[in-house]
């Protein structure tokens, strides 16, 4: 018979101890399941990816492990490998000069285009990082005329007067454009190009025999140095062409519309290695007679020209997401189409455009390696000439062509991942 004691419902007196969660719903394990062995189908092409990779890397390591750093020719190298796998990387070690800096650059003046690669992200970095002090801008703005006179040398008056040309075009543009953009426009362009004649005219013959720095010719760049220097300037100068072309299609003015629209579409339909050869044979007839034009300078007009129209395409994009009321609300404020367009437009427009941008810039980047079809001596240009062209190392693909992909890899994934960063901070997802 159950006493009223045994009849009492139990009682807890205090709390149990909290248990560790199941191994599998934690850590790596939790991991594995959820990304790779989720479903049977995951887990099959899992183990089929493992095994493609277990392949090419059963080829790839021991190529790499087994390379020779020292010595003096393929033929050595071979030698010494006797039949068994391994790289050649002795031809980076012997020619990494003339991979970076072309075969005719001053040895002795490697330091120049080194100093003007750090001093570029110096200037890169309060246009790309907007937190640092607006002040730093007014190196960024001096940066292309020191980077000029660092890597050409000669005279440093050359660099003067082209500063002093766009400073003369900034203040006739900030005079005259008040109230008329497009008279302001015209008249910042003629005031540059007197400033430059004159200017021009005015430098002595033979004043780079005296200067500082070595004058070196532009046919003497070459390297990864000149992708370099053609990706920045080139991306440089087809962002603001692109705005202007992407509000000039939109413009309600047809004649300006119509010129946009021809530009645009003509670049477009046009592959790259034709304006290069156009750059190269053609260019030089579009200049006085007497002007013996740089080909740097044709090659960076006609890269710039075939990018800016990708650009205004991009933009265009952009400002075709905005909604109608962001233009009805800048009329509201009362503000003009320029003011509009800097404060409110814009900036929007840009922001919804920066994953388009960065592809351009990214593609243009590598497309820079084009130019070695018109004897320039770029990274490509140097492994498909002087150093396969050599006795020593005639036969070096994998490794030399492996080196030039690593390059241009660095540098686009770092432009891919602040892209993206980029994105985060600016929220582009319109929340």
């Amino acid at each position: 018979m159950a006493t009223p004691k045994d009849s009492i419902a139990f009682v807890a007196e205090g709390t149990l101890p909290q248990l560790d969660p199941p191994a599998n719903s934690v850590g790596p394990v939790k991991w594995l399941r959820e990304n790779l062995f989720s479903t049977p189908a995951n887990t099959l092409l899992t183990v089929a990816s493992f095994y493609v990779i277990y392949m090419i890397l059963g080829q790839v390591l021991p190529w790499v492990m087994n390379g020779l750093w020292t010595t003096g020719s393929l033929s050595e190298c071979r030698e010494i490998l006797q039949g068994e796998t391994g790289a050649c990387f002795s031809v980076l070690t012997e020619r990494w000069h003339q991979l970076l800096y072309g075969f005719k650059y001053p040895a002795s003046e490697y330091w120049r285009p080194n100093l003007a690669v750090v001093l570029l992200l110096v200037a890169a970095a309060p246009v790309l990082f907007f937190d640092l002090p607006r002040k730093l801008l007014i190196f960024t703005a001096l940066y292309p005329f020191i980077a000029y006179w660092l890597i050409w040398g000669g005279t440093i008056l050359a660099p003067v007067v082209g500063l002093l040309g766009f400073v003369g075009a900034g203040l006739v543009f900030r005079t005259l454009g008040r109230d008329n953009f497009a008279l302001g426009f015209i008249g910042a362009i003629g005031a540059a190009l007197v400033v430059w004649y004159v200017g021009g005219a005015l430098i002595p013959e033979g004043a780079s025999d005296n200067a500082v720095l070595q004058a070196v010719p532009s046919r003497d760049l070459g390297g990864f140095m000149l992708n370099l220097m053609l990706g920045v300037t080139c991306v440089s100068l087809s962002l603001p062409l692109g705005i202007a072309l992407a509000l000039g299609r939109q413009s309600n003015m047809p004649l300006i519309k119509g010129i946009c629209v021809v530009f645009i579409e003509f670049v477009r339909g046009v592959p790259l290695i034709t304006l290069l050869f156009v750059a190269s044979v053609m260019l030089s007839y579009f200049f006085p007679p007497d002007s013996t034009v740089d080909l740097f300078l044709r090659v960076v007009i006609m890269i710039t020209l075939f990018s800016s129209a990708y650009i205004a395409e991009v933009i265009r994009g952009g400002l075709a997401a905005l909604p109608k009321g962001q233009y009805e609300a800048a009329d509201s404020l009362g503000l003009a189409y320029p003011e509009a367009m800097r404060l409110i437009i814009l900036p929007q427009a840009l922001k919804i455009s920066i994953p388009g941008i960065v592809n351009v810039a990214v593609g243009l980047f590598k497309d820079t390696t084009l130019v070695s079809v018109i004897s320039m001596f770029d990274l490509v240009g140097m492994i498909r000439g002087p150093i396969l062209a050599s006795t020593e190392w005639n036969g070096v693909y994998w490794e030399l062509l492996g080196f030039a992909a690593l390059l241009f890899f660095v540098v686009c994934y770092g432009i891919s991942q602040y892209s993206q960063w980029l994105e985060r901070r600016l929220a582009t997802d319109h929340r």
